[in-house]
């Protein structure tokens, strides 16, 4: 009998919001992974296809069994751990009265975690020597995202490997200088003066363009998919 099921999920976004998918991996302690899922989401953010992975996890994990869950998403993990009974009671609103973001997603795990032993364990992205069964779930999920073709080890297919970060190579001219930009990361970059090559901390978590996330706050920039690693401007 299985005394614990070890599992990790994640999901990827190129362009928060863009090409979507969201992907799970349960394996062994050792970071073996036994099985594994991807499926495309078409146009959806991060934070929809954070959710989304972690519902599709528990709707193929035994309920009877205890089961660790490893994420890499702040956002999925604080709505899981420590903001959910709070917006349950409040009738799925904010401490604010405002609705719940991707309550529809949030209703649905609530529902799938009742009576079941799951713990929740943070684990940072991109990590030498990090947790690799959060690693082949990033892969998984990243290559469904760009490729919006579902995958899986039940049709024999292997993990991808890891995507290469891209740099964007534009040369600059007196012409081509950046304008003063208006948007904002996470609603934390100014709008007056601040040039759209600049640089801000982030006040949320996120994932640029390359596909490797960025935690709050860290340095991250303006690029043309949104905001990312200065490198990848």
């Amino acid at each position: 009998m299985t005394e614990k099921i070890i599992a990790a999920c994640d999901g990827a976004s190129k362009g928060n919001p863009g090409p979507a998918a969201w992907a799970w991996v349960i394996g062994r302690l050792d970071g073996t992974v036994d099985r594994w899922e991807a499926g495309p989401l078409g146009r959806a953010t991060n934070n929809v296809a954070e959710l989304t992975a972690l519902e599709r996890l528990l709707e193929v994990l035994d309920p009877g069994v205890p089961a660790e869950v490893r994420m890499d998403s702040q956002y999925a993990m604080k709505a899981v751990t420590t903001w959910l009974p709070g917006w349950r009671r409040k009738g799925w609103k904010t401490a604010a009265g405002t609705p719940v973001a991707n309550k529809d997603l949030v209703v649905r795990i609530d529902g799938l975690l009742t009576g079941r032993d799951v713990r929740f364990v943070y684990t940072p992205a991109h990590q030498v020597d990090g947790d690799p069964l959060n690693d082949a779930a990033d892969r998984a999920a990243s290559h469904s995202a760009r490729t919006q073709q579902p995958i899986g080890s039940a049709t024999g297919t292997d993990l991808p490997p890891a995507e290469p970060a891209t740099r964007a190579s534009v040369p600059r001219s007196r012409s081509s200088a950046p304008r003063a930009g208006s948007g904002s990361a996470g609603g934390g970059a100014g709008r007056r003066g601040r040039p759209s090559g600049g640089t801000l901390k982030a006040k949320f978590p996120g994932r640029c363009r390359c596909g490797r996330a960025y935690d709050k706050g860290e340095t991250i920039a303006k690029n043309t998919d949104g905001w990312g690693h200065p490198t990848c401007v």
